[in-house]
């Protein structure tokens, strides 16, 4: 590793702190800040650390790829996944451990556990039997969801082998596709034992999911309320993972249909979208107000084509989404001390204080 890394990376683990790398940095002739967030609620985070990460995932991609292709005609698919997991473990060795490389770290993470969820449904017997039933993009993968408690036994070894990744690995997404994959494992076994529940009791399933991801996040964001520690990279993706759950939860609980909104429908999800923009902005987290675009952009749009401009709608809707993320991106610093200043300290204190602008 670098200098530079060296001192972020004793920075993140606590053997010194900020101040005293930033010393050492200027003692050493290198008086570029760290590679942190120049102000807490600039809200950075290490996705790529140079072109060198793109033209390794490149790599990465093309040859996890063949290694697949050749497993799985040489093996079967559970092998294949079973491969995919191991090669991606022992990469992660290299780029991960010894490179520090950001963006092959990700992918390699998510590579991995995504292997052991697949290959651990099909080899648990998840993939057998027709594909109905199935939800979404499982079946793709030769997984039947008509057996949830195995796809729950599968999320549950994810989660087991993804914690050990961690323990060797750090990289910040781990914790996240950790809590992805018990999230999998509880409405598994929610559908296994309670399978004639209403929509609206999986909506309620996946809200208290969401909440309990959202609240992990907070508590990494409250342990570093100056973003400068690994914490906070762990926080974002935390939150990135927990938002849309508790939107999606939450405007399926409210509206029945949403594949044909009302007026009051729409309404209501215009109010909840402006709820979450409001706690978006008081914990400086941009994650929830992304998950929420499409479902306030739809209803924009339904409320557009009710005041009989439907010859407008698409492109009004776009205008507005466009103009509300253009104008609180320019004032979120602004509006957020305002906010703040308004709100009672025992709630703000462990949160990002905003920083002037320059």
């Amino acid at each position: 590793m670098t200098a530079s890394e060296v001192l972020t990376e004793g920075v993140e683990q606590g053997i010194i702190t900020a101040e005293q790398a930033e010393r050492l940095r200027v003692l050493d002739g290198v008086r570029e800040p760290l590679e942190l967030p120049a102000s807490p609620d600039d809200e950075q985070l290490r996705f790529i650390s140079g072109f060198s990460d793109i033209f390794v995932t490149i790599g990465l991609a093309m040859f996890l790829g063949a290694i697949a292709y050749f497993a799985n005609r040489s093996i079967s698919l559970a092998g294949m996944w079973a491969s995919v997991a191991v090669i991606a473990w022992l990469l992660a060795e290299f780029f991960t451990r010894r490179r520090r490389m950001a963006l092959p770290s990700i992918v390699l993470l998510i590579v991995f556990a995504t292997a052991v969820f697949i290959g651990a449904g099909i080899f648990l017997g998840a993939g057998t039997g027709p594909y109905v039933g199935t939800i979404g993009f499982l079946s793709v993968f030769g997984i039947n969801t008509n057996q949830p408690t195995i796809l729950a036994a599968a999320a549950l070894l994810t989660v087991l082998l993804t914690a050990g990744h961690y323990w060797r690995f750090r990289v910040p997404i781990t914790v996240a596709a950790g809590c992805g994959a018990l999230t999998i494992a509880v409405i598994g076994l929610a559908n296994g034992f309670a399978p004639q529940l209403a929509p609206a009791g999986y909506s309620l399933v996946i809200l208290i999911c969401g909440l309990a991801i959202f609240t992990l996040a907070m508590r990494f964001d409250m342990a570093d309320p100056e973003r400068r520690t690994r914490r906070t990279d762990i926080a974002f993706w935390l939150h990135l993972l927990g938002a849309p759950l508790i939107v999606h939860s939450l405007i399926r609980g409210l509206v029945a249909n949403t594949s044909k909104l009302d007026p009051t429908a729409a309404v209501a999800i215009m109010a909840v979208f402006l709820a979450l923009s409001f706690i978006a902005v008081l914990i400086d987290r941009r994650a929830m107000l992304v998950s929420g675009l499409s479902y306030a952009g739809y209803a924009f749009a339904t409320l557009i084509r009710e005041a009989g401009f439907s010859d407008m709608t698409t492109p009004a809707t776009l205008l507005a989404l466009g103009a509300f993320v253009l104008l609180l991106s320019a004032g979120w610093r602004p509006l957020r001390t305002a906010i703040l200043s308004v709100t009672p300290s025992a709630l703000i204190r462990n949160l990002p204080k905003t920083s002037p602008q320059t």
